[in-house]
């Protein structure tokens, strides 16, 4: 063995791959930085394809030691590269999950150039010393976690510089590990003698972006912008497919962002492949979200006219779809899209035809709906189930109730089995049409269909029950509805309804005191008011003075012809001085609280120590628009006045505040002392499986294995290992890692099991079906195999590209590890 450590000739097996297996031994000849013609080396234990170079020369293979290795022949090692970066490709494609988003090498080869990044080789190099310390780094970087992997390159700051960096993240890149690389570059930029270098960052995203390394890929992309440059047309093709693959939250926008800034500052004109991909991707979410997403679609369809490329029947088809589902909708745009269709030789399929059929039945338009469907039925596709739906509620706004019903029963006899929604749309129907027998003996078939959900369903019938006044049959619904699935507010309040027009004020404070302690968001406005009006018809004058000063201290409003009722009441008592109210928090607000300031709610406080607390919700979110109705319920009284007093979830903003009040002052002097987020000392006493709760909902985060993270931003790590220690003196085994200034405490296989049985009772019942763990107990213990590498989270700012809030971060860390864990 030599000074740099190579060792002597060794006869060495060849390499599993396929093309390999003819040969018995390869020589290997090593330029070694001793440069002793008697060295040679031996290769380790990895994929001998993994060290393939990108070199023109493809008789090199790039060892980990440094320097290059030579096989014969030749001809071998050109069709091992070859095998090797095709099977690459393949390995990618499968990895994403998305095949129509996989690069195509074919596409990329066809785009311009990136700059060639020029290195030195080690036997360039005088020293021999250094040489040999990259050589080193070469070997070891890659084998170890990131904080080791940070201390190694910390150890060599007096000696390292520029190009010994960039060799060894070029290195890293030509052996696939990309991972490394990016470290390698974020420590590099962080020396005093950095300069950036534009071949250097463009070469990393590419790779980063390649290997779906989106968030990475982005934080390299940013960087070239800030430094006065614009990527190269390659990096805004590989980031825009990268963020396209990825099933992240937020992730579409910003893949349109990349797409609309590749074209606005880059000045390029993307692929026709890359046009239809970022098409495709909202058309592809569902209609409630891609509607939204319109403007972008005609963007792209601009874009493809204007470059002259052709323009599929899919593109048509997706962008009929997306209008059809405006309010209003543009019924001129759409025949124009249509004429374009027909003039370029394109016939209106099943799926033009439905979204046809669905503007009809906004309308009304019968004739119009009629002529779409002969059409369709002509065609030789089966019609689709949304076509009946449709059908059933053209007729249903053209006041033909019964013809709605035929086409329900034609759809049972044609499909077999109709959907949920055909059976919400006909029992709607029939029950806004008082068919009481019809309505009937379809909630009947309904139920033993054993189809759910069967909520609105109820809501529809009860409605119609109580219009007609059929009080019994509104109890007994309710009843049913019990049984069969979880009433919420609207249920609640048809039955209160009920029981106050029919007298029963006994049974109508029972369900009024149910929804007070049974109901996550507790009573409403409108069920007050109904009260309300039983206790004023029915001569009940103390407790409606009761009730009302209830109402005044959750500042609900009075509707207007029960006002009248209750001034003269209180006229005929005599003036009432009405006694201030005394606003006081209880235990399941403060625990509350306590749960939404661990996840990162914020508190704020002024001179006279009179904190205030500012909700903020992510819009983008489902479990937080959830959370946002129940949250404003609990803390009705405590809002600020020029906040929204609606109940509808839609009406209420994203952010509201409370009032200034020495009662938050607890809270401000434990969370937020001298405005910095800290953990309480006390927090082992404080974690109650209700604060466990609200800091899962507001801030924490699933993986679709069952793992569970919960959020702390902000904090010092001795706050966290408090945290850590509270929760394990709990049972609840868990780690944590930190990502930037957030740290995140994970619950991994049995134990995020073991979690969700504890907080279970305290989740709002609408958010169970997104925060339960899938499937598991705390019998069941995960394998291995399903649990986050907690030790390939990287300690480097984790910048998902403000994609979306942190409630991204681990959908998108499990799609970055996943390679790994599998």
């Amino acid at each position: 063995m030599c000074s740099v450590g190579c060792i002597f000739p060794i006869p060495m097996r060849a390499a599993s791959s396929s093309s390999l297996r003819a040969l018995h031994t390869l020589t290997l000849t090593l330029s070694c930085p001793c440069r002793s013609s008697r060295c040679f080396v031996w290769t380790p234990s990895r994929r001998l394809s993994t060290l393939v170079s990108e070199k023109e020369d493809s008789s090199f293979f790039y060892s980990p030691f440094g320097g290059k290795l030579r096989v014969g022949p030749v001809a071998a090692v050109q069709h091992v590269e070859a095998q090797e970066l095709s099977s690459g490709d393949d390995e990618q494609s499968q990895n994403t999950g998305r095949e129509h988003l996989s690069l195509d090498a074919a596409e990329l080869k066809s785009l311009p150039a990136a700059p060639h990044c020029e290195v030195k080789e080690l036997e360039e190099l005088p020293e021999q010393w250094r040489r040999s310390r990259l050589a080193w780094l070469c070997k070891e970087l890659p084998a170890h976690k990131p904080a080791t992997l940070i201390r190694i390159l910390n150890g060599q700051r007096k000696w390292m510089r520029q190009e010994d960096a960039t060799y060894v993240i070029v290195h890293c890149m030509r052996i696939r590990e990309n991972d490394t690389s990016f470290r390698v570059y974020k420590w590099m930029i962080q020396q005093h003698w950095f300069q950036f270098d534009f071949t250097l960052a463009t070469k990393l995203a590419d790779y980063l972006g390649k290997d779906r390394k989106f968030s990475k890929c982005r934080e390299v992309f940013d960087q070239i912008l800030n430094q006065g440059h614009v990527p190269g047309e390659s990096t805004f093709h590989i980031l825009v497919v990268a963020y396209l693959s990825a099933p992240v939250q937020g992730c579409l926008e910003e893949a349109c962002s990349i797409y609309n800034r590749m074209i606005q500052l880059g000045g390029y004109k993307p692929r026709l492949s890359l046009h239809n991909s970022v098409f495709r991707a909202i058309t592809s979410k569902p209609a409630g979200f891609a509607k939204y997403h319109l403007n972008q679609a005609e963007l792209i369809f601009h874009n493809l006219v204007t470059s002259k490329l052709e323009i599929h029947k899919e593109i048509y088809a997706g962008l009929i779809w997306l209008h059809s589902y405006q309010d209003p909708v543009d019924k001129e745009r759409i025949a124009g899209l249509r004429d374009e269709m027909l003039e370029a030789g394109l016939e209106e399929g099943p799926d033009v035809l439905v979204s046809l059929l669905r503007v009809c039945a906004k309308e009304g338009n019968v004739e119009e709906a009629e002529r779409i469907w002969d059409k369709l039925v002509e065609s030789s596709h089966k019609p689709l189930s949304q076509a009946f739906v449709y059908q059933m509620e053209v007729y249903a706004k053209a006041g033909k109730p019964m013809e709605s019903l035929e086409v329900f029963r034609r759809m049972i006899a044609q499909l077999s089995s109709p959907s949920v929604v055909s059976y919400h749309k006909i029992i709607e129907v029939m029950s806004r049409a008082q068919e009481i027998d019809i309505v009937e003996s379809l909630m009947e078939d309904f139920i033993k269909s054993g189809l759910k959900p069967l909520k609105s369903a109820f809501v529809e019938v009860m409605n119609m029950y109580l219009k007609l006044n059929l009080h019994d049959k509104v109890e007994s619904t309710f009843q049913q509805c019990l049984s069969k699935c979880a009433p919420d507010e609207t249920i609640y309040a048809i039955v209160l309804h009920s029981l106050v027009k029919s007298g029963n004020l006994e049974k109508a404070e029972k369900i009024f005191q149910n929804m007070e302690t049974g109901l996550a968001n507790g009573v409403n406005k409108q069920s007050c008011n109904i009260l309300l009006g039983g206790y004023l018809t029915g001569g009940e004058s103390e407790k409606a003075v009761m009730l009302h000063d209830m109402m005044r201290q959750k500042k609900y409003d009075v509707e207007s012809p029960l006002q009248e009722k209750l001034d003269f009441i209180v006229g005929l008592k005599g003036k009432v001085v009405e006694k201030p109210i005394k606003l006081k928090l209880d235990k399941e607000q403060r625990e509350i609280l306590m749960g939404l300031l661990l996840g990162g709610l914020q508190i704020e406080s002024d001179e006279e120590r009179n904190p205030l607390i500012h909700f903020d919700f992510n819009e983008k979110a489902d479990v937080h628009t959830v959370l946002k109705m129940h949250i404003h319920e609990k803390y009705h009284d405590w809002l600020d006045s020029s906040g929204s007093t609606s109940n509808a979830v839609d009406e209420l903003p994203q952010q509201f505040s409370t009032i200034k009040h020495p009662s938050f002052g607890f809270f401000a002097d434990q969370f937020r002392p001298k405005g910095r987020p800290v953990v309480p000392m006390l927090i082992h006493r404080w974690l109650s499986p209700r604060v466990l709760a609200y800091w899962y909902m507001y801030g924490g985060l699933r993986a679709s294995s069952g793992d569970i993270l919960l959020k702390l931003k902000g904090v010092r790590q001795e706050d966290v290992e408090r945290v850590v220690k509270a929760l394990k003196a709990k049972s609840l085994d868990c780690r944590f890692k930190r990502k930037g200034k957030t740290f995140w405490i994970g619950f991994q296989g049995s134990n995020s099991a073991w979690f969700w049985k504890l907080v279970e009772p305290y989740i709002l019942d609408d958010l169970k079906d997104f925060l339960v763990v899938g499937g598991q107990n705390s019998e069941n213990v995960i394998d291995n195999e399903q649990l986050f590498d907690f030790d390939n989270f990287s300690e480097s700012k984790y910048n998902v590209s403000d994609c979306s809030k942190d409630n991204d971060v681990l959908d998108s860390f499990h799609l970055e590890t996943s390679e790994r864990i599998h």
